[in-house]
């Protein structure tokens, strides 16, 4: 063992200690990476973060990423220590309802974690969109101001074996090589044990190696019971620009435990027996959940004393900004302290010609095109298909290592990362969006879910939205997709049936404060008599009243609705009366109060919903013999023959609705 200052020693080891109580105590938790890894993680918090325990949500503050996120009972011990809002008995309720401590890192819940984590790989993938708006940002406040330092943060990633393996990780590693992003420095916690054994039955990957090849600057502390070793690896990081960095830390999962350096010590509470034989080997005599003064002073006070030369200046320099009467300084002020980015959107102020007729797709560009010249904190790319989903930002240029103020992102054929990163960016607050087929919105439906958890206004911009797409065939044509991204909490997906309803969704977006999935359709679409910019953020409103009585109500959404309206008018002639209703968003309809609902879509009326998709969600609505939809995989060739081919071509739809009038 190395020798190390005793205090330093002694704290070290109460917050290994602190941590298996809490698992123990819970009954469940990761004792494994608790042991091994504590002396990174109070290393890094002692020494080197640039936080403010009693403001965790400064703006300039360094972020924290717990990418292996099973070691949150360490990571919560840490914050204890450090000094944030949180309490023995917040500790001792680890893994209980409503507890401050859940028991994976959740955003909101816990003062100072920065980024909701568990599935391995997301937390390190999300951590590189952190870096990127970190220098984004930074760089368009230098563009307004002469060497700014309103922000300049480090963002730094406890990572573990589990994470690297993680094609996610990988994606978006080679990102981050790509855009040189010096201020993001990985930890990695490198103990050659997974939860199934021995890391070699299922990797040898040279680590190192391979994050060099991808741009990274790597190291290599050989004991990672060693803060000292640790401490100057890290400001050998801190020194490098132009490139991230990886650490790996040769660490011993559950070192010092009976099961020291077994697989069972990853997620195994330890026996009473063993933690009060860590306890003596460690020479602490405290009872369960107890910690010593002198643990607490250790950590705390070189935190305070970095706090007093960091933070207090900075709000002096912040406040100098908001007297400032130049418009940019104030969009820069109201940005860092209310996250408001300033687009001036105003739905009502567009004015479409009735002649209006174009690809769906080509209207969306414009709308987003229309923000972008508006506000500096609107971004996003592509995973390499902005042609195809006609998403750049047409005036911008491209983010890149050399040019740092672009606002198109060049993902790659990466959706996963892209979707990942997207996280990052936007807990940095950008409004950012990415794009691809709707049919791959499965590789990305991991970090979609994050988006979810965390509630954070990432857009997702999915085109091709149906088997109309045609040649390209069945992999390219989404069937089921809608129904999982409809299924998801806290995910709002909008598919808009023409350039109002697109112009609505935007309004909605840019006001919302949860993720949105824009459904957006290839085909060409006219302006449609009826449609509502306005009424998008009611989920769904009435397109086309019936004139007397309500013989029958049809429901769509996007291109879906030009063939509802199109029956109801050849219906009109057989003396039937419809109402048409245009559904955008299910999941936004069902938030509107009963009486608005019972007033679009009525009680005791025979309901009929069409839509290019699959048939499940509609059945809140109606019967499932009422729903037309698709249930199959699509096909590959001409758009009506496979529209034909399904039995979902115009006259086919048409003459299924009389039926089931008529029925």
């Amino acid at each position: 063992m190395p020798v190390i200052d005793q205090d330093l020693h002694h704290a070290i080891n109460s917050l290994r200690l602190l941590s298996v109580d809490m698992i123990r105590v819970a009954g469940s938790g990761h004792p494994g990476i608790a042991l091994g890894a504590a002396p990174i993680i109070y290393t890094l918090y002692q020494n080197h973060l640039k936080i403010n325990p009693a403001d965790p949500d400064w703006v300039n503050r360094d972020r924290f990423v717990l990418s292996a996120g099973h070691g949150s009972a360490l990571l919560y011990s840490c914050l204890f220590m450090a000094g944030f809002e949180i309490t023995l008995d917040d500790l001792q309720a680890f893994r209980k309802i409503d507890s401050k401590c859940p028991g994976h890192p959740e955003l909101g819940k816990t003062p100072g974690v920065d980024c909701t984590t568990g599935p391995l790989g997301q937390g390190l993938a999300t951590a590189v969109g952190m870096a990127l708006a970190e220098r984004y940002i930074a760089s368009y406040i230098g563009s307004k101001v002469k060497r700014q330092e309103l922000i300049n943060y480090y963002t730094y990633v406890l990572a573990s074996d589990g994470d690297l393996m993680e094609g996610v990780a990988t994606e978006a590693a080679a990102i981050a090589g790509i855009q040189g992003l010096g201020k993001l420095i990985v930890l990695y916690d490198s103990n050659d044990v997974t939860l199934d054994g021995e890391l070699d039955l299922s990797s040898k990957e040279d680590i190192t190696k391979k994050y060099d090849a991808l741009g990274w600057h790597v190291d290599y502390v050989n004991e990672g019971n060693d803060p000292k070793e640790i401490d100057k690896a890290i400001i050998r990081a801190k020194k490098v620009t132009g490139k991230p960095s990886l650490i790996e830390i040769k660490t011993i999962i559950g070192r010092g435990s009976y099961n020291e350096g077994k697989n069972i010590a990853h997620g195994k509470p330890l026996t009473k027996d063993d933690i009060d034989n860590l306890r003596m080997k460690m020479g602490i005599t405290t009872n369960t959940m107890e910690i010593e003064e002198r643990a607490l002073k250790n950590m705390r006070k070189p935190i305070v004393e970095r706090v007093k030369e960091e933070y207090k200046p900075w709000v002096e320099y912040f406040n100098k900004f908001k007297t400032s009467s130049n418009t940019d300084i104030m969009k820069i002020v109201r940005f860092l302290e209310f996250g408001e980015i300033s687009a001036n959107f105003d739905a009502r102020n567009f004015q479409i010609q009735p002649n209006y007729n174009e690809e769906l797709r080509e209207s969306n560009s414009k709308i987003m095109n229309v923000i972008s010249d508006r506000t500096p904190f609107f971004l996003g790319g592509s995973a390499d298909l902005s042609s195809s989903c006609k998403t750049n930002l047409y005036k911008e240029a491209e983010l890149t290592k050399q040019y740092q103020l672009g606002k198109n992102i060049y993902f790659g054929v990466r959706e996963h990362a892209m979707g990942a990163i997207l996280n990052g960016m936007a807990l940095c607050g950008l409004k950012v969006f990415g794009s691809t087929f709707l049919a791959f919105s499965d590789y990305l439906k991991p970090a979609i879910r994050m988006s979810a958890l965390m509630s954070l206004p990432v857009t997702y911009i999915f085109t091709h939205d149906s088997v109309a797409v045609g040649p390209d065939g069945a992999t390219h044509e989404p069937v089921e997709q809608l129904t999982s991204l409809r299924a998801t909490p806290n995910l709002d997906v909008i598919r808009p049936a023409d350039i109002n309803e697109v112009i609505g969704s935007w309004e909605y977006i840019l006001k919302n404060k949860r993720p949105t999935c824009l459904i957006i359709s290839k085909q060409m679409q006219h302006i449609l008599a009826g449609t509502s910019s306005l009424s998008v953020s009611r989920g769904a409103y009435i397109i086309s009243r019936e004139q007397a009585r309500i013989d029958a109500l049809i429901i769509s959404s996007g291109t879906d609705i030009t063939t509802s309206c199109l029956i109801k008018e050849e219906l009109k002639a057989l003396g039937k009366d419809i109402r048409v209703v245009s559904m955008p968003s299910i999941n936004i309809f069902l938030e509107q109060q009963a009486e608005y609902q019972k007033e679009i879509i009525p009680p005791n009326v025979k309901v009929i919903a069409i839509e290019t998709s699959d048939k499940t969600p509609w059945f809140r609505f109606t019967t499932p013999e009422n729903v037309l939809g698709i249930s199959d995989f699509g096909l590959s060739g001409d758009s009506e023959d496979v529209l034909k081919k399904m039995e979902f071509d115009y006259n086919t739809i048409k003459n299924k609705v009389v039926e089931l009038i008529n029925k």
